[in-house]
């Protein structure tokens, strides 16, 4: 996969944060910032995916009966 540079502006005090944290776990700035963009990216698209199927499942009028909500509200109120 092709790498690209990035240019960020960060609060003084994340960046001093970051380079304590990557000290404390043998990691550099950017290695910290790499995961910290795969684990955002990694949400959103997951989240994307998801409300893409919910709504394939309401266009198809897949609902779930009164009784199933009933249920599950009760299995989670206890």
């Amino acid at each position: 996969m092709e790498k690209v540079n990035v240019t960020v502006r960060l609060e003084k005090d994340a960046v001093e944060f970051l380079d304590t944290l990557g000290k404390s776990q043998d990691r550099d700035r950017s290695y910290l910032i790499k995961q910290a963009i795969e684990s955002f990216i990694s949400l959103h698209r997951w989240q994307i995916e998801e409300i893409k199927k919910a709504i394939m499942e309401a266009d198809a009028g897949d609902f779930a009966s009164d009784e199933e909500v009933q249920s599950m509200f009760a299995e989670l109120t206890r």
